[in-house]
């Protein structure tokens, strides 16, 4: 690649980066007149550091380690802002910038990690004496027996008497927020967790300790597990079991089940910080904008591909033909195998992106249990593809939907996507090119670069059969679908039901798929901007491909190349890199990829 071309710095920009701190302070890196400016030490440093600070202080919601990771934030800041911008390169300048947008990230997600714990005292006012326990623990202060265990003693008495009264004011007090009701729930879990943790240190070591604490430990035990029952089913509304995974996963989901999916929407304006943060320079009004403008795109392309297969205009019944034609059971990973290997040999064929060796030889393909298919009814990608299909132990009814679900044209459409040119080649490349980004990664590069591929393979007539562009469309639906109920839900504008029947009426998703997809979203694996990551990060690299590939300044498999090593990052600065866009500290997001006028 001649990387003199895209303003990177000539054959570093291909390096195998390996960086590891060079003390245990922060140090501003040495610096001088002609010298390469490099962070790689700097920010090593600050990954060593706040991952030790993360695994001592690993109760969320302590008062002690919100403090400290705070301080930490601010300490790394003040480091930073010392180090001299103006003779950082333009890697050292990109870095600067990620760490500071790093850190501005940490403090903003501890300050809603301390409104979160203000809004849970109420309902577990135990919690912080608790904690107390656990981080003196850590820090292997001495106990006094007979006092821990009077505190054990008092702690059972005010938990059971706290879910008492809670009991009993129930139906006459104000209604308790479901959402704050689940997160309660989830902290007294990790409450427990966090107590055995400082009872079995010593126990069977020091005879005595366990000899006064071991009754009093066991019965508050008990209590605690009893009050997150009742904050799960009583306060938050949610079934015995929902937390847990059901191992026999015989249809487990009845018709009422989107009632037991509760999320915990941000609101405008932490969303508008969340995309500040991520350098995604719109409102989330503008983000339902573009959605809208690219489902429009794909509701007439699906006409399209209705006529051809002689629907008419009925995209929904061109839809219902597609999703009849599956492989027989046991079929399914054979499938995924000749599919995975027809893209990768389209896209070398073709130059567009290069696929080393060794990436296709540890690729291999792992299924989906019954209880991961609740949330993921599909597959998963990566070096390991996980492949959902049905099993035996399944319903007639949820084995016909995840058929359905999964047929041929839609497998087609997407096993690239997890696979090569998606996500198993750019985890193959992350692991080997600025390695020290991934502290930086974003869904919007990570889901968006996956996707920018269905549409790149689209253009290039790669989807060639009305079925399969069918099965290619679904997909670009959902991921325009996925911006327009994720962000209807965080500002307040959708139910996790309602999110369901969009998915369903509007996409044509199988009902229970629609359910594991709004399980999958807000059950508090995945933050808020994930799900419309996979559209807005396509549209980026759309943008950005346009600027240097349609305009003649690179190849395809040049600006390909140069993307995947250059690290996982917010995609505007990946343009700053290959096109050499002048950096200073005061610079913010402001690349505006899609046009709305």
């Amino acid at each position: 690649m001649n990387w003199s071309r895209i303003g990177v710095r000539g054959t570093a920009g291909l390096a195998l980066l390996s960086c590891a701190a060079a003390g245990a302070t922060r140090q501003v890196p040495a610096q001088r007149a002609g010298a390469k400016g490099d962070l790689c030490e700097l920010v090593a440093q600050f990954q060593a550091e706040r991952g030790a600070l993360r695994r001592f202080h690993d109760r969320a919601g302590s008062a002690a380690r919100i403090a400290r990771l705070r301080r930490s934030a601010e300490e790394w800041r003040a480091v930073l802002t010392r180090t001299d911008f103006e003779v950082l390169d333009q890697d050292g300048r990109i870095d600067w910038l990620l760490l500071r947008t790093e850190l501005e990230s940490d403090l903003a997600e501890l300050a809603r990690e301390e409104r979160r714990a203000r809004e849970e005292a109420p309902l577990v006012s135990y919690a912080e004496r608790i904690l107390e326990l656990a981080e003196a623990r850590q820090r292997v202060e001495p106990v006094e027996n007979e006092q821990a265990a009077g505190e054990l003693d008092a702690l059972v008495d005010q938990v059971s008497e706290l879910r008492k009264a809670q009991a009993e004011n129930a139906e006459k007090a104000p209604e308790v927020s479901k959402a704050i009701a689940k997160r309660a729930a989830e902290r007294v879990g990790e409450l427990r967790a966090a107590l055995r943790g400082w009872y079995e240190f010593r126990a069977g070591y020091d005879p005595l300790f366990t000899w006064w604490t071991r009754v009093p430990f066991e019965a508050l035990e008990k209590e605690l597990e009893q009050h997150a029952k009742f904050l799960r089913e009583k306060l938050a509304g949610l079934a015995e079991d929902d937390s847990a995974e059901d191992s026999a996963a015989e249809d487990s989901t009845t018709e009422d089940d989107a009632d037991t999916i509760v999320g915990d929407p941000i609101g405008r304006a932490a969303l508008l910080e969340d995309l500040a943060l991520a350098w995604i320079p719109y409102t989330p009004e503008e983000l339902i904008q573009v959605a809208e403008r690219e489902f429009s795109w794909c509701e007439a392309e699906m006409r399209r591909a209705a006529r051809e297969m002689g629907c008419g205009d009925d995209w929904k019944q061109a839809l219902e033909r597609v999703k009849q034609n599956h492989v027989a059971p046991g079929e399914q990973p054979a499938l995924i195998v000749a599919l995975a290997r027809e893209a990768w040999e389209y896209v070398e064929r073709e130059e567009l992106v290069s696929v080393p060796a060794l990436a296709k030889e540890v690729w291999r393909v792992n299924m989906l249990s019954p209880a991961d298919q609740r949330t993921s009814p599909f597959f998963l990608g990566g070096e390991s593809m996980q492949v959902a299909y049905p099993t035996d132990a399944m319903s007639h009814e949820a084995k016909r939907m995840s058929l359905r679900g999964n047929n041929r044209h839609f497998c087609r459409a997407t096993v690239h996507h997890e696979v090569i040119p998606g996500h198993h080649l750019q985890g193959f490349m992350n692991e080997r090119y600025f390695t020290y980004r991934r502290a930086f990664s974003t869904p919007f590069w990570t889901e968006g670069w996956a996707l920018w591929w269905e549409m790149l393979l689209w253009e290039r007539g790669y989807v060639a059969t009305p079925e399969d562009r069918v099965g290619a469309l679904f997909w670009r639906m959902h991921r325009c679908a996925r911006i327009q109920f994720s962000l209807g839900f965080h500002l307040g504008q959708m139910t996790p039901a309602q999110c369901i029947d969009f998915l369903v009426e509007r996409v044509g998703h199988e009902r229970e798929n629609a359910e594991a997809e709004v399980r999958r979203s807000f059950g508090g694996d995945y933050g808020p901007l994930y799900q419309l990551a996979y559209m807005i990060g396509a549209l980026q690299f759309r943008g950005l491909y346009a600027e240097l590939v349609r305009s003649g300044k690179l190849s395809a498999r040049e600006f390909h190349d140069a993307v995947l090593t250059s690290g996982n990052m917010p995609i505007e600065l990946v343009r700053a890199r290959l096109m050499d866009v002048a950096l200073t500290p005061d610079t913010r997001p402001s690349w505006r990829f899609y046009a709305l006028d």
